[in-house]
């Protein structure tokens, strides 16, 4: 009968010193951007640090006046209705933006816009297809920058995960190794415990 006792004990103690994972609760627990929404992103030429401030250049331009044309509204409807009746609105302020560079470009306004998956603080935004004013500048290949214009949230710079500041922004596709870095470490938080001290607690 001893032997059996000492040989239980050993065995919780071995099981003990096994680490389980266990999930964190905090995730998904609370949504920034609600689920109907109207984004704005904007593709730069390339990652030159020249078209990278053209980029910005556009971003701040076109922000500034869309940004004031929905502060007012709280209906979705109403919102869509305005901007896609002033896409050419925004294609003329991009085209004084770029005017000295001489840079094509392109306005769309889809709710097909690809997004790539973000990481924004503790919240995770999936990759997908969503509803968006989409500006294209020249190749469009360089680093995008994106916001969302309705419900008013271009203060946040969600591409980056950083509050957008009043004179110096930065841009999330200008650093992608420390975007994924992060995103890894946010994805993959767990807590640790040992299975013998929960259990004897």
């Amino acid at each position: 009968m001893r032997k059996l006792f000492l040989f239980s004990v050993l065995i919780f103690l071995i099981i003990g010193f096994f680490p389980q994972k266990i999930e964190s609760k905090d995730e998904n627990a609370y949504q920034v951007i609600p689920d109907e929404a109207i984004r704005l992103r904007i593709l730069a030429n390339s990652d030159s640090e020249e078209d990278q401030a053209l980029k910005r250049e556009v971003r701040d331009a076109v922000n500034q006046e869309v940004t004031k044309w929905v502060e007012e509204m709280d209906d979705i409807d109403e919102a869509r209705q305005l901007i896609s009746s002033r896409i050419d609105d925004i294609e003329q302020i991009v085209a004084d933006t770029v005017a000295e560079e001489q840079v094509e470009y392109k306005v769309e306004y889809r709710k097909d816009v690809k997004f790539p998956t973000k990481l924004y603080d503790h919240y995770l935004y999936p990759a997908g297809e969503y509803e968006a004013i989409l500006i294209s500048l020249g190749e469009a290949k360089g680093a995008n920058w994106w916001c969302v214009v309705f419900p008013p949230l271009c203060f946040l710079d969600f591409s980056f995960g950083t509050t957008v500041q009043a004179e110096e922004k930065e841009d999330a596709g200008e650093s992608e190794s420390k975007e994924k870095e992060a995103e890894e470490k946010k994805e993959e938080e767990v807590e640790y415990t040992f299975f013998f001290l929960k259990w004897f607690q």
